[in-house]
């Protein structure tokens, strides 16, 4: 069976987004170890019964809920359609990101703009260490960090770190900044810092 949201039951789809719903309006209040199924069901206005119809516990809750969230990141940041790699792609996938972000402002800032969920960081760490590593494989002849013998996992652990706690302050500080605003600050960042490289 496909996987893809379009094919699910919009039954399944509403009380899956009840349930997250909850879960960010909970995780405001308190730490998720002072969640409780029966609180996340009373909030989403749901049984625990129907709880347990689509996630074996919190933790389980917790993987598929940050995993939904990598594959939506995915389809926001890749467009209609996927381009090659180009300094374009580069620019265009930031302000779609950050577009994604700021459009989903209250999941976002509950989930990577507090402490208490830090399995959405980690997986959004994930994600953009993958995607900085593909990106510097396709530019590695044009890259100066290469040129200048920089190891490949120190670019790596520094662009995603970089992104990430870019993304993160943003969120922490209300989004003082339009995506765009952001992301063209950012690249411009990056970009001097490889040429003064």
């Amino acid at each position: 069976m496909d996987n893809n949201k379009d094919h699910i039951d919009p039954r399944i789809l509403r009380t899956r987004l009840l349930i997250k719903e909850a879960f960010v309006d909970l995780l405001q209040e308190m730490d998720i170890e002072k969640m409780s199924v029966s609180r996340i069901a009373e909030r989403a206005t749901i049984s625990r019964v129907t709880f347990y119809l689509h996630y074996r516990d919190i933790p389980d809750m917790l993987e598929k809920m940050a995993d939904d969230m990598i594959k939506d990141i995915q389809r926001a940041i890749n467009g209609q359609v996927k381009e090659s790699f180009s300094k374009d792609a580069d620019w265009l996938m930031l302000i779609r990101l950050l577009d994604h972000i700021a459009a989903h402002a209250k999941f976002y800032k509950s989930t990577l703009g507090s402490r208490r969920a830090p399995i959405f960081t980690e997986r959004l760490s994930n994600m953009l260490t993958e995607l900085i590593t593909e990106r510097l494989e396709d530019l590695k002849s044009e890259n100066i960090l290469y040129k200048e013998g920089i190891q490949k996992d120190i670019v790596i652990w520094y662009g995603s770190s970089a992104l990430i706690g870019t993304i993160v302050s943003w969120l922490r500080k209300d989004m003082p900044y339009t995506p765009h605003f952001l992301a063209k600050q950012f690249y411009i960042l990056v970009r001097n810092q490889d040429k003064n490289s």
